[in-house]
């Protein structure tokens, strides 16, 4: 503070000196160059008048008045060479020409004021309007009031900000000056609504009001602002917070409601899933019930059935736990060597009944090799995606599975022949309860399948992609091979 008051006292006294040359320049042109009237010079004294005061000011300009007066009568009013003036009527001309220059300097410098002022409201609106701008624009990784105070600082060429958020308990600092302390102040203004000035260091603390509540409060440092602009950029950070406290409220209200979606899914389901093996195991039952007396052999392959639809059933249970499970943010895996193959093989044989007759063929070349997998995640896995085959394609047309190695990886393709998907919907055929809203009301589904069998490929380190084109699609599914792989 004290140099920069120094520098200012230096440019006064420069500028006062170049105006007090500039009447000696004016006289001595004047009267030893050109010898002109008194008339002539002191419109020329006063035009430089003027020019003083637009630029740089009243002080300057009336100091160059008073001297350029003390000019005119010496140099030009007769008796030349004194400041005796003999004529009554040069008296009324000399203090016309001095009040003229000082009330012309006066009016000057207030209209450049006036200007200045003028021009510094304009660019407070526009940082004011670039600020509101910026935040509805702000994203990213941090936490917003952090990045709100960052854009603060960017936009005001403030040395530093520190924002107190009251809700959240929590200081967000910005600026190449980051400073610490003032937390108590900071708190005191958030809870009381009060404002604190320390002119030693060129800060201000101001309180974020919503409505009439304080919700946070500012510390702004490096910059010297108006009132109303300091409101103004209170009530901006007002409307910024409670924003983001709105997004993130609706964020939890969107994950509460996919949350029960996913529960009414899972739940129409397993009722629907469910509905085959029971019908199995109570037609058996019945039969066995209605007819006590038919051949062991009968009675066995009825109770043959019982149990299978019965372990059938106990996987879609299992399966649809499964299911729920994997709502959760991180899917733990427990890896085992296996053979992708053979894993497959074991997915369709349990897929029998929704098989159907279908016509299904089964590649896996013998190179494929031993890898490191949860086999039952990743048997729900595949499982989702061979239905996802046999639900989309007509029932006429072969369903072609292949296993075979990649590059340090095992590799399940699955290829069916429906009418394919378009390449705007193959990228979110992967998101939660997509579904094409050509098939939606064609084709029972929840749109889960695919994504849960994308995020079990995931946990895995592996990938699930899609290519299609009208007639065929094919689901690759890659599993890398791990450090318990096999040959």
């Amino acid at each position: 503070m004290i140099s920069v008051g120094m520098n200012e006292t230096w440019q006064r006294a420069l500028r006062l000196i170049a105006a007090l040359s500039g009447v000696a320049a004016i006289t001595y042109i004047a009267h030893d160059i050109l010898a002109i009237n008194a008339t002539t010079s002191g419109f020329a004294y006063l035009l430089f008048v003027l020019v003083i005061a637009s630029a740089w000011g009243f002080f300057e300009a009336a100091a160059a008045s008073v001297v350029a007066t003390l000019a005119l009568n010496f140099f030009f009013l007769p008796p030349v060479g004194t400041f005796t003036v003999a004529d009554p009527q040069n008296w009324v001309a000399l203090f016309s020409f001095l009040a003229s220059s000082l009330i012309a300097s006066r009016l000057s410098a207030v209209a450049k004021k006036q200007t200045l002022d003028a021009l510094e409201r304009q660019q407070d609106i526009e940082r004011l309007y670039t600020f509101s701008r910026s935040i509805l624009l702000i994203s990213g990784p941090e936490p917003f009031p952090k990045l709100l105070a960052q854009r603060l600082a960017e936009i005001f060429l403030l040395d530093a900000v520190v924002l107190y958020d009251r809700r959240a308990d929590q200081f967000y600092r910005a600026g190449p000056s980051e400073f610490d302390g003032m937390e108590e102040q900071l708190k005191e203004a958030a809870l009381q609504g009060t404002a604190f000035q320390d002119a030693s260091r060129n800060r201000i603390i101001t309180a974020v009001r919503l409505g009439s509540e304080p919700i946070a409060s500012l510390v702004l440092q490096g910059g010297v602002m108006p009132d109303s602009v300091l409101q103004g950029i209170a009530n901006l950070v007002a409307i910024g917070l409670e924003r983001a406290r709105a997004q993130d409220l609706a964020h939890q209200v969107e994950a509460a409601q996919q949350t029960e979606r996913l529960r009414t899914t899972l739940i129409d389901a397993m009722a629907h899933e469910f509905k085959t093996p029971l019908t199995s195991i109570r037609a058996a039952t019945t039969s066995l019930l209605s007819d006590p007396q038919q051949p062991e052999s009968s009675k066995t392959e009825l109770l043959k059935i019982a149990g299978e639809e019965a372990e059938h059933l106990k996987e879609l249970i299992d399966n649809a736990l499964e299911l729920a499970r994997l709502d959760e943010a991180h899917i733990d895996t427990q890896t085992e060597v296996s053979d992708l193959g053979q894993t497959v093989r074991e997915v369709i044989a349990s897929m029998r009944a929704t098989i159907d007759g279908r016509p299904l063929t089964i590649d896996c070349e013998p190179r494929t090799p031993m890898i490191l997998f949860d086999r039952r995640l990743t048997k729900l896995a595949i499982k989702q995606v061979i239905d996802n085959a046999l639900k989309y394609s007509p029932p006429e047309t072969p369903v072609e599975i292949r296993v075979k190695p990649g590059e340090k990886a095992a590799v399940l393709e699955v290829t069916d022949h429906g009418k394919g998907i378009s390449p705007q919907e193959q990228p979110r055929i992967f998101q939660r309860f997509y579904r094409s809203p050509g098939v939606q009301k064609q084709i029972p589904g929840s749109g889960l399948g695919l994504s849960i069998a994308h995020r079990v490929v995931q946990a895995h380190g592996g990938d699930l992609t899609v290519t299609s084109e009208p007639g065929t699609t094919t689901f690759r599914l890659t599993l890398p091979a791990g450090k318990g792989e096999k040959k």
